[in-house]
């Protein structure tokens, strides 16, 4: 196998179709969010303060996705005491969005 040559040429990015879907869900409800792809999830962040809202971390099982919290120890937790809290990525996003336990965007 001969190495490759340098082209001068980037590769192109993969697509994210999980990040693509959080983006324009984001969209869909007016924006404000900053989202950032980082070690193997999708940190989300309040565009007006930078606060961290939530932690998506992708279970690899179809699009089921663990939520965690920024809890008062400065770092992303599990939800709840009785392991991960797993949902389809888009029940997940409106889960967030609605914040049933005033965790997210407090």
């Amino acid at each position: 196998m001969s190495p490759r040559k340098a082209t001068g040429k980037k590769p192109l990015p993969k697509s994210d179709a999980m990040l693509e879907r959080i983006m324009a869900f984001n969209e869909a409800k007016g924006g404000g969010v900053l989202i950032e792809k980082r070690s193997k999830g999708y940190s989300l962040f309040r565009e007006d303060n930078g606060r961290p809202i939530v932690r998506l971390c992708p279970s690899g099982k179809s699009d089921l996705v663990e939520i965690r919290w920024w809890s008062h120890r400065d770092k992303w937790e599990q939800i709840g005491d009785f392991g991960p809290m797993t949902m389809p990525l888009e029940e997940a996003l409106t889960y967030i969005s609605k914040d049933p336990m005033g965790i997210f965007w407090g």
